[in-house]
């Protein structure tokens, strides 16, 4: 591999926008670019100052200046593309959902496992600084046990009922959409802060609109979760794309026997934590544990959280074995979870969510 990464990216929006930038801060080159069309592959290109752009699929996975491919299409598309790429022998870094479904998404593990490529799902959320020490303080004990985990991830975008999106298309978006979206990010940030995993869970989902722009809406707008964790914790997650004024509220609370921990992404400096006698307010530092990527007083952002996945990605592929990466394995988790959502709002039981 030469000294700069060099990358292709596979979707020209906006998420294909936010690679492009996190590509570069990681030293990387994109080097190709493809979108929908012959037309959208030039423009895309131009956009987002690539190389050049490709045509077609095969021409870019045969690339042989391609180290790696980042797929940023709508959902239903990423397991093919995933295919395509490590059949080539390329790495891939695959937006969430991995697959629609978790038969899928075992399938592109196993792939990734045999080919030995690096293989990474950006659950860029870990990457705040504040969520490191929050994970640090459960691991080293501070907290004591964990008891209580409850939340709730909140957007507004679709909240009116001329508000569409192609992930409003199940056909598109697969057949969950809000915790597809944006419930796993929460269930893998919790996951990961306090080494606990969703055991099982009664959910109940919500089509809110039922139309939009004459098309009837199947997939859901929000969500509700109680589940229990397999080390014995209770918890509760409320996730909805229908909550007028929050626009990107990822909130948590890890209530535990000695301290709890509250950590908002809309206000990401800071970690509050709580105790009996007395409460405290984190702040982000210079001299703190998990500094970040910014210097103290330069708050850090979704897109410099980003940037660190992708530098860690790129360690990955030079031999590295960064902390805390997410990998296709934990792509895999969120579509067993989802679809345990799914299966418990459909059934109205119980259910138990595959390891």
């Amino acid at each position: 591999m030469a000294d700069r990464v060099r990358a292709g990216i596979v979707g020209t929006g906006f998420m294909g926008a936010v690679h492009a930038r996190a590509i570069r801060r990681a030293g990387g080159t994109v080097a190709r670019v493809l979108g929908s069309s012959p037309e959208s592959s030039r423009a895309g290109a131009e956009r987002l100052d690539a190389e050049a752009s490709v045509a077609t699929v095969d021409e870019l996975m045969n690339a042989d200046d391609i180290d790696v491919v980042h797929i940023c299409t709508p959902n239903a598309t990423h397991a093919p593309l995933v295919r395509a790429a490590i059949d080539a022998g390329k790495s891939v870094v695959c937006e969430k959902p991995l697959a629609v479904d978790p038969a899928e998404a075992e399938d592109l593990v196993e792939r990734a496992r045999a080919a030995g490529v690096t293989a990474t799902v950006p659950f860029v959320y870990r990457f705040y600084p504040t969520v490191r020490t929050a994970r640090a303080r459960v691991a080293g004990g501070q907290t004591g046990p964990v008891r209580l985990l409850h939340g709730s991830y909140l957007q507004d975008w679709l909240a009116e009922e001329n508000d569409d999106n192609w992930r409003v298309d199940a056909a598109a978006g697969g057949p969950s959409r809000a915790f597809a979206d944006i419930g796993v990010h929460w269930c893998d940030l919790v996951e990961f802060v306090t080494g606990h995993r969703i055991a099982r869970l009664a959910a109940r989902t919500v089509v809110a609109v039922p139309e939009r722009n004459g098309r009837a809406v199947t997939t859901e707008d929000a969500a509700v979760v109680l589940f229990e964790t397999d080390r014995g914790a209770t918890g509760t997650l409320t996730v909805s794309q229908v909550s007028p004024g929050r626009k990107n509220r990822l909130w948590f609370s890890v209530d535990a026997a000695a301290e709890s921990l509250s950590f908002d992404q809309e206000n990401p400096e800071s970690l509050w934590i709580g105790g009996r006698d007395v409460n405290q307010v984190h702040l982000r530092g210079a001299t703190t544990e998990f500094p970040g990527v910014l210097p103290a007083g330069h708050p850090q952002g979704y897109q410099d959280c980003f940037d660190a996945f992708v530098a860690d990605t790129y360690a990955a592929l030079a031999g590295g074995q960064p902390d805390g990466l997410p990998t296709f394995a934990d792509g895999l988790r969120a579509a067993r979870i989802t679809a345990a959502v799914l299966e418990s709002s459909r059934t109205a039981q119980w259910v138990e969510v595959v390891s």
